[in-house]
């Protein structure tokens, strides 16, 4: 092992993560993907990580996992039962608090079993549409949404993209991890709703004029709010209560997951085409560029180095208080999957509750600021679409009490259900 090779790997590193961290490189119109997939490039490119150490870097159960996955979504969307769902609540707008409350159990649970940046690609535009018809401010309801979405979502081990690749890499049984970390989940979504009832009171209470829909704002079609199909929405959802419960057997959950794909993708009404039209392959891409990337500084012992160094002032990742604050932290600061990516090489492989706290922490995270989780920033760039705004300011003062409030539930949880 040279001192070259490991200079080159952290560098390499180093400069990867500043501009995941920032999302952009001056100049260049490079995203967070694209900053990631140079970042294994160089890696490669310098002879850091050959191109075999490569391939075998990127942990191909978990990218099956997560492409399974959003097809059984892109099923359910294309279907229209995100939809249907959305319109069915709407009978509650004359009561926004109950409104509100069953938008964000709805977001909460079908993020749970589901994607949550799915869930919130497919009800923003529809719920936008039907609030302002019904002359309410869309804004406390979009917040709501994207908070429960994120809370909802770190209940189950397919929840959202960094809890599969926690449950994969960890193996961990999916009825254990359930029973975990459900119910901070549940008491955090209470609490979501009744800080959102609080300091948005007045904005529930009151009715608005609101604006005619200006020429730009776009009106209902099939993309954003395609028809319901119930044949196609049953399939969908049978597919994803049978994959559900293959998850509590020993077949592996790619496995399980793969076929159930396979099976909705033979179908004589939606064109595979068209499915696969709604498969986010630049997340697929961030998974196996960041897999590359964290390989390179495994290779060289980094991490054990980064360990030792932060031992020596006391700092401990296997500590769940430590690992939780730091999750929260570098989730903020890099993304959530990014994130997870790099803590999981500090943790103990054996130790399921550093797994789940992990698990939690890093997805009660995403609701601290508007950049902290993806979820988000959909809500919020749908919500331009029809001329809403909701600045940084808006969603922190939401996110922020909603955030602290699930990490002090999480620390409790930690004490009263230890592993």
């Amino acid at each position: 092992m040279s001192a070259f090779a490991v200079t080159t790997a952290a560098i390499i590193f180093i400069i990867t993560y500043i501009g995941v961290a920032l999302g952009r490189i001056p100049g260049l119109m490079l995203d967070r993907t694209g900053i990631a997939l140079l970042g294994a490039i160089a890696m490669v490119i310098s002879g850091v990580v050959s191109l075999d150490q490569s391939v075998q870097a990127i942990n191909v159960p978990t990218i099956l996992l997560l492409y399974a996955l959003m097809i059984v979504s892109a099923q359910l969307r294309l279907g229209g039962f995100y939809t249907w769902v959305v319109l069915k609540s709407t009978a509650s707008l004359s009561r926004p608090r109950v409104f509100l409350m069953i938008t964000m159990m709805l977001s909460a649970v079908l993020s749970a079993v589901l994607a949550n940046d799915i869930v919130c690609l497919a009800f923003t535009p529809v719920m936008l549409l039907t609030v302002r018809s019904a002359r309410r401010n869309p804004v406390p309801f979009l917040l709501g949404l994207a908070a429960a979405s994120n809370i909802g979502s770190a209940a189950i081990i397919i929840g959202n993209p960094q809890n599969m690749l926690i449950g994969q890499m960890g193996s961990l049984h999916f009825g254990k991890f359930l029973l975990w970390c459900a119910p901070p989940a549940v008491l955090s979504l209470i609490a979501a709703y009744g800080i959102i009832c609080r300091l948005c009171r007045e904005s529930l209470a009151r009715r608005f004029d609101i604006p005619p829909a200006s020429a730009s704002e776009p009106s209902p079609n099939e993309d954003v709010w395609p028809d319901f199909n119930q044949r196609q929405s049953v399939k969908g959802l049978l597919a994803a209560a049978v994959l559900c419960g293959l998850f509590f057997t020993s077949i592996p959950r790619e496995f399980s997951a793969i076929a159930i794909a396979g099976i909705l993708l033979c179908s004589r009404k939606l064109r595979s085409r068209s499915i696969l039209d709604l498969v986010d392959w630049h997340l697929i891409t961030l998974f196996c560029a960041l897999f590359v990337v964290i390989q390179g500084i495994v290779l060289y012992g980094i991490p054990e180095m980064v360990m030792d160094f932060l031992g020596q002032y006391g700092i401990n990742f296997q500590n769940l208080v430590v690992l939780t604050g730091v999750s929260t932290v570098m989730s903020n600061l890099v993304s959530n999957v990014p994130a997870v990516l790099l803590l999981i090489q500090f943790i103990d492989p054996v130790n399921p509750a550093q797994w789940y706290v992990l698990a939690v922490s890093s997805t009660f995270a995403g609701n601290l600021i508007l950049i902290g989780s993806i979820a988000n920033l959909i809500v919020v760039e749908q919500a331009k679409n029809f001329d809403v705004t909701i600045t940084f300011k808006d969603h922190a003062r939401i996110g922020l009490p909603v955030t602290a409030a699930s990490l002090v539930i999480l620390l409790a949880w930690m004490y009263v259900m230890p592993v």
